[in-house]
């Protein structure tokens, strides 16, 4: 099982990093946003595996609320951003 948890790791892992860079080098404030939603679904699927790893429990209510916060801000800028200049 510490192989599983190792790759899963590994994996979000290269996965947060291509997201940063989507998120400095997005063109427009949309993709930034998918950036950074994507990276807290990321964080919080990484404490996830840290739970699974470790088997303590005590750190799935800040997994959930990470998810939360992190689709109610992706909600707030879709539905108050400012279109980007072409």
């Amino acid at each position: 099982m510490t192989v599983v948890m190792t790759i899963a790791a590994v994996l979000l892992s290269a996965a947060a990093v291509i997201t940063s860079y989507r998120i400095l080098a997005g063109p427009s404030t949309l993709d930034r946003m998918v950036g950074m939603d994507s990276l807290t679904a990321i964080f919080a699927s990484g404490l996830a595996v840290w739970a699974a790893y470790t088997g303590n429990t005590t750190v799935l209510p800040a997994a959930i609320a990470l998810a939360l916060v992190g689709f109610l801000g992706s909600a707030a800028v879709t539905r108050f951003r400012v279109r980007d200049d072409r």
